[in-house]
């Protein structure tokens, strides 16, 4: 009762914090018990907490002792499995050194233990109350039509795509896509590639390839949230499939990496071979699909959905996510 009287009497502050490749996103919202009072976004020239960002987090902090700091996890050792149960869970991946949640009773997401501990530290000065999953996001997101569709789900963010085949609200098959290990990959082939093909030209026998170093672009986080229960959530605006045709947004200008290609055919190049894993992988419980919904969290080009449709021939519906949004509205949920 008392702490009912005293939530009426303060606002409530939602800070969400989404890394991107070169900066982050800070999302705030103050709410009162009538609405959100205020919105923003801000960006900071950095992927780690600076004094800038601190100063910005900690002038809403203070406004309110009911304060909720919300970060997005961007661990690449994570991902999601059609299981809850931890022995069932050991059949599809190997968690010893993870922590998992059930979403639902029949699947569960994971993230690295090691990863959870790397945020923790990262922004000890403010502090964290939740970590949320991508695909707890994407779930959420696109919960009215996973209850009641068998389709491909993705949420796309800058360099990571999770990857989902849900069956009425059954998960089949998961998989947290790195998009910088595509790229080393194909940059590692295609140098191989023209190295041999310098080779022969000059007729030069014995070359030895420079050896290429690919990064680990692990990124650490902190302790999990739990997000068993979000079947209350009905902050989802109506998902409209002809609607949705239409939202998709188009770059002016596309990113070219090394190996010629755009961001959007390597996106594709991924996707297929996800589902290719998922088709011919015994372990699932693999069944033809013919839908694709993407959240889009970056602003794909028209390129993905030609690709998806000409190639794969799937039917593809994108609708855009708000990150900052979409993680507020979770810390919500969870409160």
């Amino acid at each position: 009762m008392i702490s009912k009287l005293l939530e009426s009497l303060y606002t409530k502050v939602f800070i969400n914090i989404i890394v991107q490749n070169t900066q982050t996103v800070v999302y705030v919202e103050v709410c009162s018990s009538k609405g959100v009072l205020q919105s923003m976004h801000k960006y900071f020239d950095t992927t780690t907490m600076n004094s800038k960002m601190y100063e910005f987090i900690n002038a809403y902090y203070k406004e309110s002792p009911f304060c909720y700091i919300s970060v997005l996890d961007k661990s690449p050792l994570q991902g999601a499995v059609p299981a809850c149960d931890a022995k069932e869970i050991s059949k599809y991946c190997d968690i010893s050194s993870s922590e998992y949640r059930c979403y639902s009773k029949n699947w569960a997401f994971y993230t690295s233990e090691y990863d959870l501990e790397a945020i923790k530290h990262e922004y000890r000065s403010i502090g964290i109350d939740f970590i949320f999953s991508p695909f707890a996001i994407m779930a959420n997101f696109f919960k009215d039509k996973i209850e009641n569709t068998l389709a491909m789900f993705l949420l796309i963010e800058d360099n990571y795509i999770s990857f989902s085949v849900f069956d009425n609200s059954k998960l089949l098959y998961a998989q947290y896509l790195n998009m910088d290990h595509h790229k080393d990959s194909d940059e590692l082939l295609m140098e191989s590639s023209l190295d041999d093909d310098e080779e022969i030209s000059l007729g030069i026998e014995g070359i030895d390839l420079e050896e290429i170093d690919i990064e680990d672009d692990s990124v650490g986080f902190d302790d999990f949230t739990n997000i068993e229960d979000l079947d209350d959530t009905d902050s989802i605006d109506e998902f409209s499939e002809e609607q949705e045709i239409h939202e998709i947004s188009t770059k002016e200008e596309q990113y070219v990496s090394a190996d010629g290609f755009n961001e959007d055919y390597q996106r594709f190049s991924l996707i297929q071979s996800a589902l290719n894993t998922f088709y011919k992988d015994p372990k699932y419980n693999s069944q033809f699909i013919e839908n694709i919904y993407i959240a889009d969290g970056v602003g794909v080009s028209g390129d993905l959905k030609n690709y998806l449709e000409e190639e794969m021939f799937l039917s593809v519906f994108i609708r855009k996510i708000d990150l900052g949004g979409a993680l507020c509205d979770m810390a919500k949920a969870e409160i």
